[in-house]
């Protein structure tokens, strides 16, 4: 089983980037695919989520900024970064959980069963 998250790079202010995570090994459509970050010297924290039926949660401060979608047939998921900020300079990550958890269990790292190895996203002004 592994993710595989690509899509990361350097981006101005303001603009947009798509991560991709690939998960293989196994069918995943009945798995919540999440996102975190992490910067060095803090915790990594929760980005976004969708569940297995689509439903997509966000943290407060990439509200409105960020979508999360997922394609089953490609055992993909995807999470669409715009109006992009210095402060979301991170390593993005993705994860996979093989539950139909809503609200805030989807934030917690211990929900997600499968971890990708992670893509670097640094925005510069």
């Amino acid at each position: 089983v592994q993710l595989q998250a690509s899509g990361g790079g350097l981006v101005q202010v303001g603009g947009s980037r798509l991560l991709s995570c690939v998960a293989s090994g196994r069918n995943f459509n009945n798995y919540a695919m999440g996102w975190f970050r992490q910067t060095p010297g803090k915790e990594r924290e929760f980005v976004a989520a969708i569940t297995w039926n689509s439903l997509s949660y966000y943290q407060d401060s990439v509200k409105g900024r960020f979508t999360t979608s997922r394609d089953t047939t490609k055992n993909t998921a995807y999470l669409q970064l715009t109006s992009l900020k210095p402060e979301d300079t991170a390593v993005y990550y993705c994860a996979a959980g093989h539950t139909r958890s809503t609200g805030d269990q989807l934030t917690w790292r211990t929900t997600y069963n499968y971890w990708g190895q992670g893509t670097q996203v640094t925005v510069s002004s």
